[in-house]
């Protein structure tokens, strides 16, 4: 019998404890015996839970027993998570978590101490939810070199997004559905400013290119600004809007940025809708491929954590570590003025003016939006390129979305 413990019993650590109990058999056929949750770190007790008699309040109590393997933290923000980690991995305990905050924030420290002990730290769960991102990035993308990784990271930002699109609903009646329905929080600023996908998509550029960006330190943009215009503008063009966290390397070095984009019909995620993830990526080798599915919710995330407690425990004889990657510093970090995309640009004026800016940014041709608007694709250009073919044409941008294309 193989005994882990499970830090925090909320959403998603209850879940870990009904996916290992409901699949059981299963869970024990791939780790070679039966996978026993110990013990239960939470300040709550359960008593009309099954499991409500392993419930403990001292870390010590998991950190001293030599039975204990494994720890699934799932606590949620950064301390005490972050320090109970680093305990569990200097006592020489394999850890899993769906932490992105502690990952994004401490994943070079963690990594390090993990192999400095010889365990692993896995965290499939911090990115996408439910959907297999972190381990096919990892292994089965290994021959490729990575381009870009582009996705919609946050459930609740999508389902606000696409009730705008479909209902025509501003964002703050939006907004209270998805708290209605119990997609957003009371205080749901990680989410709709966009520090939540901030969050993941460094995880993804350190999967991608072993730089750990700072998430506070990336460009970030939510969907707050959002209205109807954006819709209509996205509509008239043939796409949507969606908040999308990106990277690539510009120069060699890593850009990362979260910002509302215009996403064309042609690309796979912009008919990604409601709660669902959709993170697409850009290979060398094996052109794109996209990830879709739940990003968030009590099981698909579960399911997650439990695929990486079965695949340390499945894989124990063998020397497979956590990845490794590097701090970041000014010489590996890309400005977000050098990043190039095409750039939906929105005026109000006449049609000779549209046409004006069509010439100025290199666009094919412009759309009216309406009586008095017109928007414009312009050719790949940076924002600062963007702006001064506006200005020099005499026109003022109402608003400007880059392109996901």
């Amino acid at each position: 019998m193989i005994q882990i413990a499970i830090l925090g019993f909320g959403v998603v650590g209850s879940g870990t404890a009904e996916v290992l109990t409901e699949n059981c058999k299963l869970i024990a056929e791939r780790c070679g015996d039966e996978v026993c949750v110990k013990y239960i770190l939470d300040l709550r007790e359960f008593p009309d839970h099954p499991l409500g008699d392993r419930v403990v309040h001292d870390i010590n109590i998991i950190l001293n027993d030599p039975e204990v393997v494994l720890v699934a933290e799932m606590m949620g923000g950064a301390h005490p998570a972050y320090d109970f980690t680093c305990a569990a991995l200097r006592a020489g305990k394999h850890v899993v978590t769906s932490n992105k905050e502690v990952v994004a924030t401490f994943g070079v420290e963690l990594l390090e101490l993990a192999r400095q002990n010889s365990v692993s730290y896995f965290f499939e769960a911090s990115v996408g939810g439910g959907i297999p991102i972190i381990r096919p990035m990892q292994t089965d993308l290994a021959s490729n070199k990575i381009l870009s990784v582009s996705g919609i990271l946050n459930g609740t930002t999508n389902f606000i997004l696409t009730k705008m699109k479909d209902e025509g609903a501003e964002f703050a009646d939006a907004l209270k559905e998805a708290q209605k329905n119990g997609y957003a929080e009371a205080n749901p600023a990680a989410d709709v400013e966009g520090l939540d996908a901030a969050r993941k998509i460094v995880i993804l550029a350190a999967l991608a290119y072993g730089i750990l960006l700072d998430p506070n330190k990336i460009s970030t943009e939510g969907i707050t600004k959002i209205t109807s215009l954006h819709t209509a503008v996205a509509e008239k063009l043939g796409g949507a809007v969606k908040l999308i966290g990106h990277t690539e390397l510009i120069d060699g070095k890593v850009f990362a940025h979260v910002s509302p984009y215009l996403v064309p019909a042609q690309n796979p995620i912009s008919h990604v809708d409601g709660v669902f993830n959709g993170i697409l990526v850009d290979a060398n080798m094996l052109g794109r491929a996209l990830f879709y599915g739940a990003g968030a919710g009590k099981l698909p995330t579960a399911s997650a954590v439990v695929a990486d407690i079965i695949d340390i425990l499945s894989n124990r004889a063998s020397d497979r570590m956590s990845p490794a990657w590097e701090t970041a510093d000014a010489a590996s970090v890309a400005d977000a003025a050098d990043y190039v995309c095409r750039r939906a640009v929105v005026i109000n004026g006449c049609s000779g003016c549209a046409e004006k800016l069509q010439h100025a940014l290199g666009a094919d041709g412009y759309v009216c939006v309406k009586d008095g608007t017109y928007a414009v694709v312009s050719r790949p250009l940076t924002a600062d390129a963007a702006a001064n073919a506006v200005a020099a044409v005499g026109l003022q941008a109402v608003l400007t979305l880059p392109v996901l294309d």
